[in-house]
C-alpha cells in the first residue's frame, strides 16, 4: 500500500469510528433497534466499497470481447466504451492486445508487447523517426514471423517498436489492407478474407 493509500484507510477508520460515536450517543434508549440499522448501512457500505474496487473486472465481464466467425472468414470486434476497437493477436507466439488504428499506416509495438513477443528491445537500433499525434518518435523497425486471429495466420508481417512511451500497441493498415473487408457498422468493425 503506499502512503496515499494508508492515508485514506486511516481517514474512512476515523470518519466510521465518529459515526458510530454518534450513533450509540444519540440512541441510548433503543439501543437494539439502532445497532441493527447500524449492521445494515455497514453492510450497503461494504457492498459500495466492495463494487468500486472490483469495476474494472466487472466492467471486463460484462464488455462484449471479439469474436472469430472461422467458417465465414470474419472477425467481429465491438466498440469498447472509449470509442476504440481492440484486437488481441499472438505475435510469435505471445498474446499481444492491439488498438486498431485505421489512420496508422503500420503495425507499431510497445517495448513490453515487444519483449512479450521474443524481441529485444533493449538491443534494438532506433534510428528511424515516425510522426504520430504526440509528435516525432523514433522506432525500430522489425519483422513479425508470426501474427495469428483465429484461423488467419500472416507471415514476416513489417512493423515497428516504439522508443518512446505509448500505452498500447497500434494495429495500423500493413496488417489491416490483409483483409478483403473492413466495415464500421452499429458499434461492430467487421474484418472478412
Amino acid at each position: 500500500m503506499t502512503s496515499m493509500d494508508y492515508g485514506n484507510l486511516i481517514y474512512l477508520v476515523l470518519l466510521g469510528s465518529v459515526l458510530i460515536l454518534w450513533f450509540v450517543i444519540e440512541s441510548r434508549e433503543s439501543l437494539s433497534k439502532k445497532v441493527k440499522q447500524l449492521a445494515a448501512w455497514g453492510l450497503i457500505f461494504l457492498s459500495v466499497i466492495a463494487a468500486y474496487g472490483m469495476w474494472g473486472d466487472i466492467q471486463r465481464a460484462t464488455v462484449p470481447t471479439q469474436a472469430v466467425f472461422a467458417g465465414d472468414n470474419r472477425v467481429e470486434l465491438p466498440r469498447a466504451p472509449d470509442g476504440h476497437y481492440y484486437l488481441t493477436l499472438k505475435v510469435n507466439g505471445a498474446t499481444v492486445p492491439f488498438m486498431v488504428d485505421t489512420g496508422a499506416s503500420g503495425v507499431v509495438l510497445t517495448r513490453r508487447d515487444a519483449e512479450r513477443a521474443g524481441l529485444d528491445a533493449a538491443n534494438m537500433a532506433f534510428y528511424s523517426e515516425a510522426m504520430t499525434a504526440n509528435g516525432l518518435v523514433k522506432i525500430a523497425p522489425v519483422t513479425l514471423d508470426s501474427v495469428v486471429l483465429g484461423p488467419f495466420e500472416d507471415r514476416n508481417l513489417p512493423a515497428a517498436v516504439n522508443g518512446g512511451e505509448m500505452q498500447q500497441s497500434l494495429l495500423g493498415m500493413t496488417y489491416l489492407q490483409r483483409f478483403s473487408r473492413l466495415e464500421i457498422s452499429n458499434g461492430r468493425m467487421i474484418l472478412e478474407r
